[in-house]
């Protein structure tokens, strides 16, 4: 019998200073028939031990290509990605099949992400058996273990995933991921595709499970309400790109970027009285083509407060005190834009 590998939790065996993700200048461009869409367009992010960062933005900003090029699913076109200082950019197959112990994803939907002729058991088993971390005589013990850390029993290791709720199913998901003790966690909008009543059961459970473990996650979602309870940073993409980056915090107090304002604007609050007397950022225009991205800021087509200066010079992604970023011509010095009114400069014509 082959030995069993033993994995250390990731608290026992790092330096915490250094990140369990950094990625840099990370592109991912896609050749079409109708030309290159520039789907991720030089992200950089790092996430640190125990650090939940948000990476938000509307479906078609890219987010979801940034999780599947961190875990090489998809191939980056250029860039840098590092899992706990190690380059994994470039690694082979071969040579990257130890790391992925390290890094785990959870997709959106699970019923897709789960194989339908496989038990519960058998998919919760299947990283353990894979990377040998379990004996044989201990994989059913160690399933029933995982299952009971993401609220469900041990009979549910006996039934296929369409026996299971769409909750269920993403616990099941959770359970998978985590028996190999990742270092990074990517959840890749892990509620979207659930009912509104299970969301947040399956939210505390993601929460309660990143507190108690450790792990670093790159959380990505559209649902503000989500990565304001979980998130410690959101970085907000637009068009491939990121445009402000800040503590949670901070973000929701005082947006900078234009875009991010009229984001968290359009976000309900519970409060009836709240939301009437709210007044809204109304973007207008359409949301331009990846294939043909505006030239300079590619927000500037619909942001209105835009300049001259804005349509033909790219914006730095700059840093501001406080650990935030911001790509913008005209925030100075962390004082956020009026996204309502035109900005002292002539219009852009939009």
């Amino acid at each position: 019998m082959s030995a069993v590998r033993e994995i250390p939790t990731p608290r026992e065996t790092s330096d915490d200073a250094v990140p369990v993700l950094e990625v840099r200048d990370l592109e991912r461009y896609f050749t079409t028939s109708g030309g290159v869409v520039r789907a991720v367009d030089g992200v950089s992010l790092t996430i640190g031990r125990g650090e939940v960062l948000g990476l938000v933005g509307e479906s078609g900003s890219g987010k979801s290509t940034v999780g599947r090029c961190v875990v090489r699913l998809d191939e980056p076109t250029g860039g840098r990605i590092a899992l706990k200082g190690t380059d994994i950019t470039h690694l082979s197959r071969r040579a990257l099949r130890p790391l992925r112990t390290d890094m785990h994803l959870v997709f959106q939907d699970p019923s897709s992400s789960l194989d339908p002729r496989m038990t519960t058991g058998q998919i919760v088993a299947e990283p353990l058996r894979l990377h040998r971390l379990v004996p044989k005589s201990g994989l059913r013990a160690r399933v029933e273990e995982l299952l009971g850390q993401v609220g469900l029993r041990p009979e549910h290791a006996d039934r296929h995933p369409h026996e299971l709720s769409g909750g269920q199913r993403q616990r099941i998901s959770l359970a998978r991921a985590l028996s190999v003790a990742p270092d990074l966690l990517i959840a890749d909008e892990p509620t979207s595709a659930l009912d509104v009543s299970v969301q947040a059961s399956v939210l505390n459970l993601l929460a309660d499970l990143q507190r108690d473990r450790g792990f670093g996650c790159l959380f990505i979602t559209h649902d503000l309400a989500a990565v304001e309870f979980l998130a410690d940073r959101i970085a907000v993409m637009y068009l491939g790109r990121i445009v402000e980056e800040a503590p949670t915090a901070q973000l929701f107090a005082a947006p900078l970027h234009p875009y991010t304002q009229a984001l968290l604007s359009a976000a309900p609050v519970p409060d009836p009285t709240t939301q009437r007397a709210r007044e809204r950022i109304v973007l207008h225009g359409d949301l331009p083509s990846p294939l043909s991205p505006p030239p300079g800021c590619h927000f500037h087509t619909r942001c209105p407060v835009a300049v001259d200066r804005c349509r033909t010079d790219v914006p730095e992604l700059r840093e501001l005190p406080g650990g935030r970023r911001v790509s913008c011509h005209l925030v100075d010095s962390g004082r956020p834009l009026d996204g309502r009114s035109p900005a002292n400069s002539s219009p852009s014509g939009v």
